[in-house]
């Protein structure tokens, strides 16, 4: 599937530098933020600082060293934030059907509550 990235998404604006962010993390490939309407007490959003609207687009065309840091990344902030211990839920949307909301691949982290099920039958 060939994949169109927007330059214009607010992603891609805050890795710019135009739109401030309360930065939790940044590595060569990665940027950790948090959201700015948390849904739990711990809620960080990890993107990777390439071009790519969803994780399948990150996973064929990023290169190891992207794939590796954005992954180590992601451990990190987990690691930083103390998630581990109670647990937490790794969120990535993808399109339309998956409520992607903003078409650069992110990731939540969410953690420091019970989050209750992931899914409902419907």
């Amino acid at each position: 599937m060939p994949y169109t990235y927007d330059d214009q998404n607010i992603f891609a604006k805050i890795l710019r530098g135009e739109i401030p962010n309360d930065t939790v993390l940044e590595t060569e490939h990665s940027l950790a933020f948090r959201d700015i309407r948390p849904q739990a007490p711990v809620h960080v959003l990890v993107i990777p600082r390439g071009s790519y609207v969803c994780y399948d687009h990150f996973a064929q065309d990023a290169s190891d060293a992207e794939i590796l840091d954005y992954t180590r990344a992601i451990g990190r902030v987990c690691e930083m934030e103390g998630v581990a211990d109670g647990g937490f839920r790794l969120i990535a949307n993808a399109g339309e059907a998956g409520v992607q909301e903003v078409p650069h691949l992110h990731v939540h982290i969410l953690a420091g509550r019970p989050l209750g099920r992931m899914l409902e039958r419907g």
